[in-house]
């Protein structure tokens, strides 16, 4: 049995990361072999990011906030609202605007190991994330 507190999860540096505008608290991770993993995120306001996993898929369910997202392949937007899933199927390159801090309970497939980010570009390092 696996039992985690988010307090626990903020202690760790491994499992909880943080950029401009977003704070990503990775709950549940690869090393706990359940093939998914889980994260508490938070997407502060007035931040639009662009993000995108090319090698996760991704559901958002949000418990907090207002906010809207973009669709780049096709441009549709959608609103979202506490309530609102939204699920990248298709490896979605999207953007996320927050109207007011926004807070989802992120799961992926295949799971995170936890220092992946959700952007395509190389870090410092040269390694590609997402």
């Amino acid at each position: 049995m696996i039992v985690t507190t988010i307090d626990e999860t903020i202690k760790d540096k491994r499992r909880h990361l943080k950029g401009p505008g977003w704070e990503s608290r990775r709950m549940l991770l690869a090393d706990a072999g359940m093939g998914y993993s889980i994260h508490d995120t938070i997407v502060k306001a007035g931040s639009e990011l662009r993000l995108h996993y090319p090698h996760h898929l991704e559901s958002c369910y949000c418990i907090a906030g207002e906010g809207e997202i973009i669709d780049l392949a096709t441009g549709n937007r959608y609103s979202i609202t506490v309530g609102t899933l939204y699920a990248l199927d298709l490896h979605d390159e999207h953007v996320l605007c927050a109207k007011s801090d926004l807070r989802f309970i992120c799961v992926f497939n295949p799971p995170l190991s936890g220092d992946e980010t959700p952007w395509t570009e190389p870090d410092e390092t040269g390694r590609e994330n997402g």
